[in-house]
């Protein structure tokens, strides 16, 4: 590979990259600027919401963490290290809350558990009790339940892993040491899934300080709630933007946190043993196996099957008492415009994770290192955080030059909104790529140069066929994430231009929850697919 065509090349992805980090950057001028005024307003902050964002969202992040760390830990280390029935199959339903977002199980239970839903009105038609049988579930225990049981799987998944490789045969050893069950899991297993674990609620209390669908929903006075209102409800972008601030030093030590404890992680299974013929889960009987099996069905059914049933149930009933309000040319345009986005989206997210991967292994210089941590923040970074960055510099802009449209084309446009898009998501079809291109054997570039196969040759022919499961996976990724995003799109969106996200939102904010069934479900439907794929994945790992 040339000089001249190699620096080219490094130099406009160290623009992309920068380009992408620009909405993140932007944010730094709100603190810039500070004049009186804005010092008046962020004492104002201080000494008025800011402590109530704090306090909400801490108490949020502490008890969704725990919950996590329990459940997804419990479920994993139950159908790792115990055989009992229908082990083979709950190893894999337990992926499924995954494909359901938080926001999607707020209104499904919301409509279920009101006082006017079907479920209060049966017990009051059996028991003759009137007036509201239990508290309203909007509330922040509530959003905590809904948040333990869409986000377990992050640190079930990473446990799991973590306790397959060297877990049962390390168990195994210390059984044979004569040590008893309780000491093995307390001494081996949660030594061993610790960083598995850390990482897991990292991950999850990232997507939970992200949040705006249940937070908006449930009225909880969050960091993003808070960011909304300052700049929908007041226009107050300096004092967004100071609250955008405080939420994205906390998800930056929440990723230092995640990346130290996958660190840890891989040191722990950089030499997995497998598990032989001696390692077997352990075989549980009678009130024990009973047992093992309803907890691991437990957040299944109420993290999944439940609400699916529920979303079916609305959908039905109100075509069958033909009063479904929510017109099928509506449904098809909101559809469309998801598609539209999320393909878009996908496909640019792939190709620079490709192009940007490539050029990396081709010429590994730190600017592009440097560029690859930048991308790779960007989907710790909430949506709200990304959508306020936008719109910063879209209001310098527009003040700089009132005449031109160069602030507008940053917000309310499907550009915009993409570009957004690729902010947020550019970082799982990276991690996607990469893990495809540290398949292939260095050996290959030697032999295709060997050849006389040049860079583009090389891409193309070798490096191109190889890695287009990769590449398609990444997109697919990509696809689901922004099917189901709500904050930056809720912001950014164009005019007259809604996704199925905004418009299930909209619809259960307006308390039309049957009419909130179908885009909800098929945002589900279609983040099924790669939970899925991810199911097969696991499935043939294990075999």
């Amino acid at each position: 590979m040339s000089t001249v065509p190699a620096t080219r090349l490094n130099h406009a992805l160290g623009l992309l990259c920068l380009l992408l980090a620009l909405p993140v950057l932007s944010l730094a001028s709100a603190w810039f600027s500070l004049d009186a005024d804005a010092l008046d307003l962020l004492r104002h902050q201080f000494s008025t919401v800011l402590p109530a964002y704090a306090s909400s969202s801490l108490q949020l992040a502490v008890a969704v963490g725990l919950g996590v760390a329990l459940v997804g830990a419990g479920t994993a280390a139950a159908v790792t290290l115990f055989d009992f029935p229908g082990r083979r199959a709950l190893e894999l339903a337990l992926l499924l809350p995954l494909a359901m977002p938080a926001y999607v199980l707020a209104y499904v239970y919301t409509d279920t558990l009101q006082s006017s839903g079907p479920l209060q009105a049966w017990l009051r038609m059996r028991t003759g009790a009137t007036g509201a049988l239990w508290p309203d579930v909007r509330n922040l225990a509530g959003a905590v339940v809904l948040f333990v049981l869409a986000l377990y799987p992050y640190v079930y998944l990473l446990t799991r892993t973590a306790l397959a490789g060297r877990g049962s045969a390390l168990l195994e050893a210390a059984r044979l040491l004569g040590a008893g069950m309780t000491r093995r899991v307390r001494e081996v297993a949660l030594p061993l899934a610790r960083p598995a674990i850390a990482a897991g609620v990292s991950l999850a209390l990232m997507e939970t300080l992200a949040d705006y669908g249940v937070g908006a929903y449930f009225g909880l006075q969050t960091f993003t709630t808070g960011i909304y209102k300052a700049w929908l409800s007041f226009g107050d972008r300096i004092a967004a933007a100071q609250l955008a601030t405080v939420l994205l030093v906390v998800v930056a030590l929440l990723v230092w946190l995640e990346h130290h404890a996958q660190a840890r992680l891989r040191f722990a299974s950089s030499r997995p043993a497998g598990r032989g013929a001696d390692a077997q889960p352990l075989r549980l009987k009678g009130p024990a196996a009973l047992t093992a099996m309803l907890l691991c069905s437990l957040p299944v059914l109420l993290g999944f099957v439940l609400p699916v049933l529920l979303l079916l149930r609305l959908v039905l009933e109100e075509h069958l008492h033909g009063e479904f309000g929510l017109p099928w040319d509506r449904f098809l345009t909101w559809s469309w415009a998801s598609l539209r986005l999320a393909g878009g989206a996908a496909l640019l997210a792939a190709l620079f994770a490709l192009v940007l991967a490539f050029a990396v292994r081709l010429r590994p210089s730190w600017p592009l290192r440097v560029g690859i941590r930048v991308v790779s923040l960007g989907y710790a970074v909430p949506g709200a955080v990304i959508a306020i960055g936008l719109l910063l510099p879209a209001g310098w802009l527009q003040q700089r030059w009132p005449d031109s449209n160069w602030g507008t084309l940053l917000t309310s446009t499907s550009f915009g909104l993409i570009y957004a898009y690729l902010v947020r998501f550019s970082a799982v079809a990276l991690q996607s790529v990469q893990a495809g291109y540290a398949r292939l054997s260095p050996s290959l570039d030697e032999s295709s140069r060997m050849l006389g196969a040049g860079p583009a040759r090389m891409f193309w022919q070798v490096h191109g066929p190889l890695l287009l499961p990769s590449v398609l996976g990444a997109a697919l990724l990509v696809f689901v994430d922004v099917m189901k995003e709500l904050p930056a799109t809720l912001v950014l969106r164009p005019f007259n231009s809604d996704t199925l996200a905004v418009v299930a939102y909209q619809l259960a904010r307006d308390e039309r929850l049957a009419e909130a069934a179908l885009p909800s479900l098929a945002i589900v439907l279609v983040g099924l697919i790669p939970v899925l794929m991810l199911a097969r994945a696991i499935r043939r790992a294990a075999d």
